[in-house]
């Protein structure tokens, strides 16, 4: 099977899962200044090749660790073409169209880069000239061999196991199996083995301080509430490991949502976003998220308003999704409830159930607010027919909040408290959400809200402190919680 993966350049258009947007917002090729390298971090990977080759395998490598795929690739043939003989810069350059924690992979352009190493995994094997690099070549031509991914993710997963146990000094072994690890999970948290992954990562960061990879493993495996402590010295310093490279910029903000850091949530998505674009994406929609929830309600409007601008004519579906997430969030937080920005026309039809999903809810959400119970009720139907599609569990909570929504407006407090509870329960059994989160308006935040409204502060509190453990930091709930608080202790 082959998943498209965009040319450097243009946005990512795949998912983390078949909901879930993920990724940078585009592909960077690192900044430069006066020719001087770029800035990605420090490893130690010997290959057999001449000294201009490889110097250009050893920044694909960097790159390759920052999930900078597309100037990895280009790195990695700059190496090819300074010594076509160096066989780990075919392996390089493979390694860059399989992207495991965003479920992207191009077997087909993989098989092609081996193709050009040699004919066969024999005579491919035969080329690379220590019993190290044949088992690098090992490991990738299990990724990139006939059968489903999942079982040659596992097969890729298994040599790579092996190579670290034949060269246990090797720590670009021991970083690239602990991301083998996480891609054996897909899109889901499963989290003994981001426990496992974290560990290996770990070691190496502990002799490495200045390892790209090892931190980006660290966060990726730390990015949920309860880990996030333990992920925030990488997140730290990750951003200077690697100054030139957009996505690590962004990556330590994996932690920062997670804790509730929205200063730095904002200030780092700058960074990547002046790294490479304003439009609608994966940096740009995390640092409007970070904008709403400091309560900078204008500036995160100018944001979204400026990502539409330069959203170029002809978007791809991943990009306008990105918009109207965007715009989803924009308008819960903000509880601009009659905002211009609903007017925007967005053609969808192409993006993930999910987003759309969230866009649905967010109209359906908005007219109840504003009583056009008309309104609220069509998109209410909306959402029920994309639950009976078989979309995930976070699409039948959002239609479970909208439903509970109609309810308190129609007067019917207790179903819509049981309504909401049925959405919380949901979201407290799905896997830890890392960033902006897909139930737009969360679903113990919407119920501590309507217990609050109708005086039972006790368990506002409960649920409002339930929903600050699954997204620390939000300023809709602990708004809500502070009211609540308030009004307990003047009864």
């Amino acid at each position: 099977m082959r998943r498209e993966i965009p040319h450097v350049g243009v946005f990512r258009t795949l998912f983390c899962a078949p909901w879930r947007f993920c990724g940078g917002g585009a592909v960077l090729m690192a900044a430069t200044l006066g020719g001087q390298s770029p800035r990605l971090g420090t490893i130690a990977f010997p290959a057999a090749g001449s000294g201009e080759a490889q110097t250009a395998f050893v920044e694909g490598v960097l790159f390759l660790h920052s999930f900078e795929y597309g100037s990895a690739a280009t790195a990695f043939r700059r190496a090819q073409v300074a010594d076509p003989g160096l066989a780990m810069a075919y392996w390089g350059e493979a390694m860059t169209y399989n992207h495991p924690l965003w479920s992207q992979w191009d077997d087909v352009a993989a098989r092609a880069v081996l193709q050009r190493l040699g004919a066969s995994a024999a005579e491919r094997r035969a080329r690379a000239p220590t019993h190290r690099e044949q088992m690098y070549l090992d490991a990738v031509e299990a990724l990139w061999a006939e059968g489903s991914k999942p079982v040659r993710d596992t097969a890729y997963a298994d040599a790579m196991a092996r190579l670290v146990a034949a060269h246990p000094d090797d720590d670009e072994a021991r970083t690239f199996y602990a991301l083998a690890i996480l891609g054996l999970s897909g899109s889901t948290r499963v989290v003994p083995s981001y426990m496992r992954a974290a560990a290996l990562a770990q070691e190496v960061f502990a002799r490495q301080p200045n390892h790209p990879g090892a931190a980006h493993v660290i966060i990726h495996a730390f990015d949920d509430p309860t880990h996030a402590p333990l992920g925030l010295p990488a997140a730290r310093a990750y951003s200077q490991i690697a100054p030139d490279a957009a996505h690590a910029q962004h990556m330590t903000t994996h932690i920062f949502v997670a804790m509730g850091m929205w200063d730095d949530v904002v200030s780092q998505n700058e960074v990547a976003a002046g790294l490479t674009h304003w439009g609608p994406g994966h940096y740009t929609s995390w640092l409007l998220y970070g904008q709403l929830q400091q309560g900078r309600l204008d500036v995160a409007l100018e944001q979204l308003e400026r990502a539409r601008r330069d959203m170029p004519a002809g978007a791809r579906g991943g990009q306008r999704g990105y918009l109207a997430m965007m715009r989803a969030h924009y308008v819960i937080n903000s509880e601009r409830w009659d905002s211009p920005v609903l007017a925007w026309p967005m053609d969808l039809a192409d993006v993930g159930l999910m987003t759309r999903a969230m866009d649905v809810f967010t109209f359906g959400f908005a007219a109840e607010r504003r009583g056009d119970m008309s309104g609220a009720r069509e998109r209410l139907t909306t959402l029920r027919g994309m639950v009976a599609d078989d979309g995930p569990e976070r699409v039948r909570a959002l239609a479970l909040l909208l439903e509970g929504a109609i309810a308190r407006r129609a007067g019917e407090i207790e179903t819509a408290v049981r309504l909401m509870r049925e959405a919380a329960a949901i979201e407290e059994a799905v896997p830890a959400e890392y960033g902006p989160p897909d139930v737009v308006k969360p679903s113990h935040e919407l119920l501590g809200e309507v217990l609050l409204d109708a005086g039972r502060y006790a368990e506002a509190r409960g649920a409002l402190l339930a929903g600050l453990r699954l997204a620390p930091g939000r300023r809709l709930a602990e708004r809500a919680l502070a009211a609540a608080t308030a009004r307990q202790a003047t009864r």
